[in-house]
């Protein structure tokens, strides 16, 4: 069972905080090609799941990039918050609102197929294709139904 911690973020700016009861502790690297238009770069990224409360809502500014997911971003400061999976609902949150947790194990990586040639991690990592995550997220959606 991976392991969860209680912990709080903030944007940029500080107008948005969140609170996340079960931050899964493993940071992922999303490579796909709307995660790095989105931020300039691979999103590094930890699971919040369900359970995640946002304080200054009325700064969140929300696009929905696809049927099954939408991004999220402060309007003051333009800060990435969330990465939200519609069904089942699920926040990935951005690593850099949590400030620096000795706690965050980097050991995954997904869409490693349309990662560029241009950037390497040195951390040994599990990595998964699109097709293998797209896959895998099918699985997890018909458990859930």
């Amino acid at each position: 069972m991976s392991k969860t911690i209680e912990t709080k973020g903030k944007c940029l700016c500080g107008k948005v905080e969140i609170h996340a009861k079960k931050l899964q502790t493993q940071i992922g690297a999303c490579h796909c090609t709307s995660c790095r238009t989105w931020g300039g770069g691979p999103f590094l990224a930890i699971d919040g799941g369900e359970d995640v409360v946002f304080t200054g809502e009325e700064y969140i500014s929300i696009y929905n990039s696809s049927d099954w997911a939408e991004r999220g971003f402060c309007k003051n400061c333009g800060t990435n918050l969330f990465y939200h999976l519609k069904k089942p609902s699920k926040y990935i949150l951005t690593v850099g609102l949590f400030g620096e947790d000795n706690a965050f194990n980097f050991d995954h990586q997904v869409f490693i197929d349309e990662k560029p040639g241009y950037y390497n991690f040195a951390n040994e990592t599990k990595n998964m294709t699109g097709e293998e995550c797209f896959a895998a997220f099918s699985a997890c959606q018909e458990k859930n139904d």
